[in-house]
């Protein structure tokens, strides 16, 4: 399922939001300019596994050089679609989730998704050698958060019915709820294999970012009933 668009109206400008936007896609013109470079880019600033698990590795970094990758990873992406799928994610559901949070306690969740994502991604990949880029793990801390404050959203997506695509209206706990669970029995499945990325998916770092996102948007919003459970406890 593609998504459209939302019918949740933003109440702030989302300025934080675009600016990560932004953000990777100077990135992303970057790395286009690197040329042969970019393999050595990608690997100095992607997550790799490895590195932080195999010491005759982690002995040729310092600890600056093993700390950036965790925050960098989040803004670089692999090829155009894999960019734009994810910004167009982005668009999409971080007005809300920034119009709820602020500016200031959007941002740190941003990047506190990301970093819960990153975690969970070397946790479960411990012996990989392939690096990791993309802010799917951080907007997935974005969807874990809409999909608990706004679960009557309507989602317009593009939906796959056997050979056609059609549009229908679904409520965002059924959209992300799929989403979810397609990550986690994906992820499941890649774990009974050979614990490496399945089909160049991140599915545990996206797991850890859904369920990140849960947890820091309580943490961000002390004292303050969630909507999600306020209707349904």
């Amino acid at each position: 399922m593609i998504p459209i668009r939302d019918s949740t109206p933003s109440l702030r400008a989302p300025i934080v939001n675009y600016v990560v936007i932004a953000l990777c896609i100077l990135a992303f013109f970057f790395e286009l300019a690197l040329g042969r470079q970019l393999e050595r880019f990608i690997l100095t600033y992607g997550l790799v596994p490895a590195r932080y698990t195999r010491w005759e590795i982690a002995l040729h970094f310092a600890w600056l050089d093993q700390l950036i990758p965790f925050f960098s990873y989040m803004f670089l992406h692999g090829g155009w679609l894999h960019l734009i799928g994810n910004m167009w994610t982005l668009y999409i559901f971080g007005d809300n989730v920034e119009s709820e949070l602020g500016h200031v306690r959007y941002a740190l969740f941003y990047v506190g998704s990301g970093l819960a994502a990153a975690l969970i991604h070397l946790a479960t990949n411990v012996s990989s050698s392939v690096p990791t880029i993309g802010a799917s793990g951080a907007i997935a801390g974005v969807m874990g958060a809409y999909f608990v404050l706004f679960p009557r959203a309507r989602i317009l997506a593009l939906v796959p019915i056997v050979f056609f695509f059609t549009l229908m209206e679904i409520p965002a706990y059924v959209f992300l709820g799929f989403w979810f669970l397609l990550q986690f029995f994906s992820g499941t499945f890649s774990l009974l294999g050979d614990s490496r990325q399945v089909g160049g998916v991140a599915w545990w770092a996206h797991i850890g970012g859904f369920v990140g996102g849960i947890v820091l948007l309580r943490m961000l919003r002390p004292g303050r009933p969630l909507p999600l459970l306020r209707r349904y406890n």
